[in-house]
């Protein structure tokens, strides 16, 4: 652990040469990148992340499910501004992980997989159950806080295939799994790395997660890896919700 807080400087350079690194490996193996395809896009990603993960940091008032040790050593200006530079880097990440992951040619295979009925009855269902989770997820925490990973999917799937936005049931209706499989599997190596950087900075987040709290790799439960996928789905409904017209990662042409 570095001493004082200086790691709460590296966190952005840090995650910025990640994402830099991936998007040249995508572009490498591809011919083109979600900076290529549009830079203006791809810098704008990163002021769309950030918002998007203050929407949970909203959520995590009411389930207290991770805090950030040594905040106190910042004023709130400096810490939320802080925060704010962070979380721009979240999007970016996961999506870039999920376009290189998407270069392979493994992930061929996943487009002839199981057709998920996606028939108005089937909107209509994972809407209300979305609204459930979300209600149920507010007004008892302590055992519903894991819907925070899995009501805004359900909410917002639905709703961008009745206002015509890109969703990915879409996909699964044809049987296409591969843009929700690298979305799953990007987040997931991201968390990893999330987590690992965490374990030995300062300031750090740290997890409050009743039921789960053992296995644990570096601070996060090793159920809590679970949620990486969801919230990777999650991210793709919010942008395509409040941003259809941004970067799709599943637009890239495959060589």
């Amino acid at each position: 652990m570095l001493p004082n807080a200086r790691t709460s400087w590296l966190f952005f350079p840090l995650w910025l040469g990640y994402i830099l690194l991936v998007d040249a490996l995508v572009s490498a193996r591809q011919g083109n990148s979600l900076w290529s395809r549009s830079t203006r896009k791809f810098v704008l990603l990163f002021c769309f992340s950030a918002p998007v993960w203050w929407l949970f940091e909203l959520i995590n008032l009411r389930t207290a499910n991770w805090e950030y040790l040594g905040r106190e050593l910042f004023t709130p200006l400096q810490f939320n501004l802080l925060c704010t530079i962070a979380f721009s880097t979240v999007i970016p990440a996961v999506f870039e992980t999920a376009e290189l992951i998407q270069t392979f040619r493994w992930t061929h295979f996943c487009n002839s997989g199981p057709r998920v009925p996606a028939t108005p009855r089937v909107f209509v269902v994972l809407f209300v159950a979305g609204v459930a989770m979300l209600v149920l997820l507010l007004a008892c925490p302590k055992f519903f806080y894991p819907f925070t990973w899995t009501s805004l999917v359900l909410i917002f799937e639905p709703i961008n295939h009745w206002i015509g936005r890109p969703h990915f049931l879409q996909k699964l209706r044809d049987g296409d799994w591969r843009i929700v499989l690298s979305l799953a599997l990007g987040a997931l190596i991201c968390g990893f790395f999330w987590e690992m950087w965490n374990y030995y900075s300062f300031p750090k987040w740290v997890y409050h997660t009743p039921g789960t709290e053992f296995l644990r790799i570096f601070e996060m439960p090793l159920l809590g890896y679970g949620g990486f996928i969801s919230f990777a789905l999650e991210l793709y409904a919010l942008k395509n919700f409040f941003w259809p017209s941004g970067p799709q990662i599943d637009e890239q042409t495959h060589h």
